[in-house]
């Protein structure tokens, strides 16, 4: 039987979580302090644990607290992706495809790959994530997600097949004013003093391991002065002076005006998106999914 109390109780916990504060939370879910901290005292009591330390600065969690802030987040996940099923089955919709997608792909390759696919699944829902290249293997073994288009390459397990879909040659982003931004062509090797803003190991290992390979092959370890997010974000701190960056030559569009980006006299490059998907789990629109993109892959 559904413990519709404890759904409600679990939504309010993750609220407060989230915002550290009754007052904030309590705004957020459109209803006034007092019944929250009541609900949330009703939960801890039925747990028979404490969940948050409260005080004048707002409310932290307690270990255990942020022990089940997980669980539960994914939990959240899980109703909204059930009630967004139930509207879109209602709706007449034939089935949904969840996709995780990582920032560039969004830009880049997935708007494109989804007109195809309307085109020919149009009772068909699709659901975008945004995820980090690091959370797609996880993601597709656990079901999150039934495709992912991030930076993967390598073994990922026997369970996960994955296509290459888009490669291109690194470039070196330099402050306007830097001196080798004088130069058409710039040399690997006459960055091995320089400050460099990586994209972050822990969000795309693969991809952060590949060019730290490639520097060491060029004679010398990289000095990583940051690490980012996103490549959008390696171009950012390079306009804020934070250093220089490699990135994919695609990232030229996005370049502001105190940015530059040179070629490098090697030719060094990338896989920057990869379709990936789960071959143990039947899923018909996935494999419908995988097929056009086959199919498109020069």
């Amino acid at each position: 039987m559904i413990n519709f109390r404890l759904i409600r109780h679990l939504w309010l916990f993750l609220a407060v979580a989230e915002e550290q504060n009754f007052g904030r939370a309590a705004k957020r879910l459109g209803m006034t302090q007092p019944p929250l901290t009541e609900q949330i005292q009703i939960l801890e009591q039925a747990l028979k644990v404490k969940l948050f330390e409260r005080s004048r600065r707002g409310a932290r969690l307690t270990p255990v607290g942020q022990a089940i802030l997980p669980a539960v987040r994914k939990f959240a996940d899980q109703l909204e992706r059930l009630e967004l099923a139930v509207e879109e089955a209602v709706a007449g919709h034939q089935g949904m495809l969840t996709i995780g997608a990582i920032s560039s792909a969004m830009f880049d390759v997935l708007p494109g790959a989804l007109e195809r696919f309307k085109q020919d699944y149009p009772q068909v829902s699709v659901s975008v994530r945004e995820i980090d290249s690091v959370e797609a293997v996880p993601a597709l073994e656990s079901g999150d997600i039934d495709v992912a288009f991030a930076r993967l390459d390598g073994d990922l397990g026997n369970a996960i097949q994955w296509l290459p879909l888009t490669e291109e040659r690194l470039m070196v982003a330099l402050p306007a004013e830097h001196p080798l931004a004088a130069r058409s062509r710039v040399s690997l090797a006459s960055l091995a003093s320089e400050p460099l803003v990586m994209f972050a190991r822990k969000v795309s290992p693969v991809y952060f391991d590949n060019l730290v390979a490639t520097c060491r092959a060029n004679g010398f370890s990289p000095r990583v002065l940051h690490e980012v997010r996103s490549v959008a974000s390696q171009i950012a701190f390079v306009s804020c002076g934070q250093g220089i960056a490699l990135v994919p030559a695609a990232m030229k569009k996005l370049a502001p005006a105190n940015v530059v980006l040179r070629s490098l006299t090697q030719k060094v490059s990338v896989v920057t998106t990869t379709l990936a998907w789960n071959s143990t789990r039947s899923n018909p629109l996935a494999e419908a999914l995988v097929a056009q993109m086959r199919g498109g892959v020069v």
